[in-house]
């Protein structure tokens, strides 16, 4: 999404190619998308898009909710005391008990696997610091109805200019509103390691556009179908 090679274009390969997301490449110290001007203005999000997401955010932060005090009050990372972190197979552990607690949907995630500065990013929006990740997942909580996220594959990645892990997964989730949207994509998440295997980029890429991800917020769905 910003930098050298847009993490969110790693499904791309998938599709366009038999080129396996694990066997990414370098050149000359960047690495390497094959990816066409078509393709890239495709997946490109614009930014008003991006400023408009970002300034949603900030608005939610003063909604009330009357589950966002609670939320806020109980512990939602784990810190680094037990954990044991020595090569790419500890962060693929680690990261499957995280989905297992659901982290996406419940805020719950091991913060001491990430780099005080890590980049987080998806087809919306693009920060820095897992602290404001950790205060983002605590705003977006309270708003879920119904959430799921399940775990479809994990895998490591080593090369010699980087380790990394990739997971696919698929969210469903209603949103606390009027109109009872609907949220559902299925996606992949790429955890970008340092030397000391610490996550310094957790980018997320969906099957669905960024416009048509925040067009699932404004589509009514009184209903309640099973998903």
């Amino acid at each position: 999404m910003a930098g050298i090679c847009c993490p969110n274009l790693i499904p791309h390969l998938n599709r366009t190619t038999t080129q396996s997301p694990l066997n990414l490449q370098r050149v000359h110290g960047a690495r390497c998308c094959s990816v066409t001007p078509e393709n890239e203005n495709k997946t490109k999000t614009p930014q008003l898009l991006r400023l408009a997401v970002s300034g949603v955010t900030e608005l939610l932060r003063l909604f009330p909710s009357s589950t966002k005090d609670r939320v806020d009050d109980e512990p939602n990372t784990r810190d680094r005391d037990g954990i044991s972190v020595s090569d790419v197979a500890d962060v693929l552990r680690i990261l499957e008990s995280d989905y297992e607690n659901a982290y996406f949907v419940t805020g719950n995630f091991t913060s001491a696997i990430y780099a005080e500065d890590c980049i987080f990013e998806d087809p919306t929006i693009r920060f820095r610091g897992k602290e404001l990740y950790s205060r983002n997942l605590k705003l977006l909580v309270p708003f879920f109805d119904r959430p799921s996220i399940g775990l479809q594959k994990i895998e490591k990645g080593v090369n010699t200019e980087m380790n990394f892990v990739l997971a696919t997964w698929r969210l469903r989730t209603y949103l606390k509103l009027p109109w009872r949207p609907l949220i559902s994509i299925d996606g992949s998440t790429f955890y970008e390691l340092d030397e000391k295997f610490t996550i310094v980029r957790h980018a997320e890429s969906w099957n669905v556009s960024a416009l048509e991800a925040i067009g699932q917020i404004f589509t009514p769905r009184f209903g309640r179908p099973n998903y």
